[in-house]
């Protein structure tokens, strides 16, 4: 048995974050019922190249294991689909689903346990579309990545990743409280208010000491060193956490003792400096015998890896990042339940 088994989720969501969402709570053992959009489906579907067979990548790698049917939201049988399940997830603009009676009132009045589970990009009471790009503009993650003179979007849609993570925590909770009490609720997320959480330190640095952060390429604006370095053939990362680390890396490189570099803090003060020295010295050898040596001494380090490495690393270390389901690879579910393992069931039709 699984976790989430007995479990039913009407899907409602398109694209990205409520998809990945309920996907994830599929594999651990909900059944999830999709509903498309008659004749064109979900938008992903046409998110391509790359495709297998006629699918778009993008599309399969977000919808396995569910149920997918087609509704339109006027259609009876949606709204028959929605009063019935246990959880509701959308991501429509704010009003569309009330306009067919399928928002969280006018379900909750019919089945008072239900968790519904509203995704907006900026708040219920805000009409901009909740795209990943322009949550990442306006919602300041570019004014941070890339260069002062280059703003820089993430190579991957990164707000609607988080939040439908966050999305998933608050539907579990909602759960939970449904399991004690039998009562359900609305649980809302947006891409503005999860992006500006999940900033973790650099939007804290603005709310509690006024400081706004700025780019600055693979630099940390608070540990030293932490970023991109340069060997002789390729470029390697250096992340080292604490004081030890630094002696442990001081010792491999052979950077004599310099009161500049003598504390984190030091560090953050003569940055440009100390990324001169770890520049000149890993000059010397290759990034492999960079690697090794750091490693055998407790530094963290490592290449730039493509993807295609990373998933060969994540193999090599044991954490069986690719499943299959027919014949057809995926990427795992992170979650590793000892008692309630992911189990993958079906790819999307």
């Amino acid at each position: 048995m699984q976790a989430l088994a007995g479990v039913t989720i009407a899907d409602f969501s398109r694209v990205l974050a409520g998809p990945y969402a309920t996907m994830l709570l599929a594999d651990l053992g909900a059944t999830v019922i999709k509903v498309e959009r008659p004749g064109s489906g979900d938008d992903t579907r046409a998110w391509g190249p790359p495709y297998v067979g006629d699918d778009a990548t993008y599309f399969l790698g977000l919808n396995r294991n569910k149920h997918i049917v087609s509704h339109d939201l006027a259609d009876p049988a949606a709204r028959e689909l929605a009063e019935s399940a246990d959880v509701v997830v959308e991501n429509f603009r704010p009003g569309t689903m009330a306009r067919h009676g399928l928002d969280h009132a006018s379900l909750a009045a019919v089945n008072p346990k239900l968790v519904y589970c509203s995704i907006t990009g900026f708040g219920p009471s805000s009409a901009l579309p909740g795209y990943d790009l322009l949550a990442q503009a306006v919602g300041g993650l570019m004014s941070v990545t890339g260069t002062p003179d280059s703003p820089t979007k993430a190579g991957v849609a990164v707000v609607d990743v988080i939040t439908g993570l966050h999305a998933m925590a608050g539907i579990l909770a909602a759960l939970r409280h449904v399991s004690v009490t039998g009562e359900g609720q609305l649980v809302e997320v947006s891409l503005l208010s999860s992006l500006l959480s999940g900033l973790v330190n650099q939007s804290a640095a603005y709310v509690m000491a006024d400081v706004v952060p700025k780019a600055m390429g693979n630099a940390h604006p608070s540990v030293v060193p932490y970023a991109l370095f340069q060997a002789s053939d390729r470029p390697l990362v250096l992340a080292v956490g604490n004081d030890k680390q630094f002696a442990a890396l001081c010792s491999v490189l052979g950077i004599p003792a310099d009161q500049r570099f003598a504390t984190n803090a030091l560090r953050v003060q003569h940055q440009a400096a100390l990324t001169a020295v770890i520049n000149a010295r890993l000059a010397t050898r290759d990034a492999a015998h960079w690697c090794a040596a750091l490693a055998d001494a407790g530094v963290p380090c490592g290449p730039i890896n493509t993807i295609a490495e990373a998933v060969g690393l994540a193999t090599e270390v044991g954490l069986e990042p690719v499943v299959s389901i027919d014949g057809l690879p995926h990427v795992a579910n992170p979650i590793r339940l000892s008692r309630t393992p992911a189990v993958y069931r079906s790819n999307p039709a």
